[in-house]
C-alpha cells in the first residue's frame, strides 16, 4: 500500500513523533509498504528517505505557542496534495483541525486518525481535576468530545497505543477505536548496554557517590509533562536516601524547572542525547526511570526504559502505567509529589522488582507489522464497499 501519513505533529526538532515516524520511514519499506509522511514545513520541500519513503512539506504557518512546529492552515493545498499522491490509505496524526481537513477530503480510500495525543488529559483533566470530577469535566468540554465522535464516525481506524485512551474514547462513544500498542527501536534497548562507568560519572555529575541511586527523566519540557512536580517528589525522598536525577530534554520550560531545582547540585538538566546507542547506554545505567506525565498516549521513554530493564516509577494513568506492569515498576498517583516521593522510597527500600520476568517490549517493528495488516483489512473491505 501507499500509506499518507497528514502528520501535523512532525518537526526535525521533535520527540517521541519524530522518533516514531524515523521508524514508520525505515520500516514501511521493509514490510512492503510505500510511506509518504505529508508535514507543515516553511516551504514545500520533497526529502527522499530511501526506496519506498519520503517526507513532502507543505507551505505552513508556525505554531505561535511552540515554533520548533508548523500547523496545517489551507485545507484546499493540503486536498490538491494528497489528489497528487494519490494514497491506498490516508492517515491523520492530530486529534485536531488536520484530521477534519483529511475526512473532508473527497478521495474514496478509507482512512485512520492515530491519537498521537490526549488534549483532554494534558489539558482539561490536568488543570481542572483538582476541582471538579471528571464527568463534570467532559460536560464542560462536550463541543471537544463531538469533534472527536465525529471524527470517528468519518474514521475507519481511531489508533490509541494505550489501553486507557482507547478504553475512555470508546466509554465516550466515539467509533472505530483499536488498540494498537507502539515498540521500541529493535536491536537497540537491552540491560547488556548497562555501563557501571556511565552510572558512576553521571552520579558524580550529581555530587553523589556511587553508593547513590540514579533517576532518569526523558521527555519534553513542557507542562503537561509536570516535571516541577517530579523534582518535588525526587527532593523529597532525597531526605531518607542519596538520590541523583539527571533530565534529558527540551522545551519552553526550562527556565521554570531550573528555578524549582533551586540549585540543587544532585538533579542535573542536559540537553536531549541524539545519539541512539549512547542515549541507550545511559538508559540502560540508570536505575529507574521518574516520568510525571499522564496525558501519554504512549510514553515511548517508558517502553525503552523496560526494554532496557530498567525500572519505572509512572503515574497511574495514560500510557505511561502499561509499562509498569507485570513488575516492570511502580505507579503512584497522578499529579501527586507526595506519591510519587514514596513509590521512589518503595522502589529503593523494597524487594527488588522480579524485572528478568517481565515480558519484552514490543518493538517497533512488530508494532508497524500489526497496524499495516490491520489497514490492509480495512483496505480490503472498503474495496468492497464502493
Amino acid at each position: 500500500m501507499r500509506i499518507v501519513d497528514v502528520c501535523a505533529f512532525y518537526s526535525p526538532q521533535g520527540g517521541g513523533v519524530k522518533t516514531y515516524i524515523e521508524q514508520k520511514l525505515r520500516l514501511g519499506p521493509e514490510l512492503g509498504h510505500e510511506i509518504i509522511i505529508l508535514a507543515p514545513g516553511d516551504k514545500r520541500s520533497v526529502v527522499e528517505r530511501g526506496p519506498g519513503a519520503k517526507i513532502v512539506t507543505l507551505p505552513s504557518p508556525r505554531f505561535p505557542l511552540d515554533r520548533k512546529y508548523w500547523y496545517f492552515a489551507d485545507e484546499a493545498a493540503l486536498h490538491a496534495e494528497l489528489d497528487a499522491l494519490a494514497p491506498d490509505f490516508v492517515e491523520a496524526s492530530s486529534p485536531w483541525r488536520s484530521p477534519a481537513m483529511v475526512a473532508r477530503w473527497p478521495g474514496r480510500v478509507p482512512r485512520a486518525l492515530v491519537m498521537h495525543a490526549d488534549p483532554l488529559s494534558a489539558y482539561a483533566y490536568r488543570w481542572f481535576e483538582p476541582l471538579f470530577s471528571r464527568e463534570t469535566i467532559d460536560r464542560q468540554f462536550k463541543t471537544f468530545w463531538e469533534h472527536i465522535r465525529e471524527l470517528g464516525q468519518n474514521y475507519d481506524r481511531v489508533v490509541c497505543a494505550s489501553r486507557e485512551l482507547q478504553e475512555r474514547l470508546e466509554a465516550g462513544g466515539v467509533a472505530n477505536t483499536v488498540l494498537h500498542p507502539m515498540g521500541v527501536e529493535e536491536g537497540l534497548f537491552s540491560k547488556s548496554r548497562r555501563d557501571p562507568e556511565v552510572r558512576r560519572r553521571l552520579l558524580e555529575l550529581c555530587d553523589l557517590p556511587e553508593s547513590a541511586t540514579l533517576l532518569i527523566g526523558v521527555g519534553r519540557l513542557s507542562a503537561e509533562k509536570r516535571w516541577p512536580m517530579v523534582v518535588d517528589a525526587v527532593m523529597a525522598a532525597s531526605h531518607d536516601h542519596p538520590i541523583g536525577m539527571v533530565i534529558l530534554g527540551d522545551g519552553n520550560k526550562r527556565s521554570r524547572i531550573v528555578r524549582g531545582i533551586f540549585g540543587n547540585p544532585h538533579i542535573r538538566m542536559l540537553t536531549p542525547e541524539r545519539d541512539r546507542i549512547r542515549f541507550a547506554t545511559i538508559l540502560a545505567s540508570s536505575d529507574a526511570l521518574i516520568h510525571g506525565c499522564e496525558a501519554e498516549t504512549f510514553c515511548l521513554a517508558a517502553a525503552e526504559a523496560r526494554a532496557s530493564g530498567v525500572p519505572v516509577i509512572v503515574p497511574d494513568r495514560g500510557g505511561a502505567a502499561d509499562h509498569a506492569s507485570g513488575g516492570a515498576g511502580l505507579t503512584y498517583a497522578a499529579g501527586s509529589a507526595e506519591a510519587a516521593a514514596a513509590a521512589i522510597l518503595r522502589l529503593i527500600d523494597g524487594p527488588p522488582l522480579p524485572l528478568d520476568l517481565v515480558p519484552p517490549s514490543e518493538t517497533m517493528r512488530g508494532h508497524f507489522a500489526k497496524l499495516f495488516a490491520d489497514y490492509a483489512g480495512v483496505k480490503e473491505h472498503h474495496g468492497t464497499l464502493v
